[in-house]
């Protein structure tokens, strides 16, 4: 069988806080620093590791698109589902008197910890608004209905 070839020493120079990071990697990683140091030179001196990082930013890339179009959307739930209860609210909920509108801010603070309790809960455990409502706005085959029941 023919032997491989003797790997040749190579003495470098390096910032103590990157030794101190080679280190620290290798010692994460169960290996040597010469293998790190080696794998870390292989791919610096690769033809193609600049088209490899490309691709890893363009991967990472997407995904923050992805995310932050769900973002985009989620908040533009927030917004419509805001702006339809104050709709809703103002128009059917009447005036009150002087006197049980004291009686009301009296008991505001009151009910709204408990709407605070409630949206706690409800975030902790329960379904998210944005789970029950379709992510294709123009879906009329009643998916948000199908969300709501699974």
């Amino acid at each position: 069988m023919p032997k491989s070839p003797k790997k040749q020493r190579l003495s470098v120079y390096l910032d103590p806080a990157v030794m101190r990071r080679l280190a620290e990697h290798a010692a994460r990683r169960d290996h040597s620093r010469s293998l790190i140091a080696e794998a870390a030179i292989e791919s610096f001196l690769s033809p193609d590791a600049a088209e490899r990082q490309e691709a890893a930013t363009t991967k990472r890339l997407d995904q923050l698109d992805r995310r932050m179009t769900r973002l985009e959307r989620d908040v533009g739930i927030a917004v419509e589902m805001l702006a339809v209860f104050v709709r809703f609210w103002v128009a059917t909920t009447p005036a009150l008197p002087e006197p049980a509108a004291q009686a009301a801010r009296a008991k505001a603070g009151e009910r709204y910890d408990q709407f605070v309790i409630a949206l706690g809960r409800r975030l902790a455990k329960g379904p998210k608004l944005r789970q029950e409502i379709s992510e294709d706005s123009n879906d009329s085959t009643g998916e948000e209905g199908r969300a709501r029941s699974e």
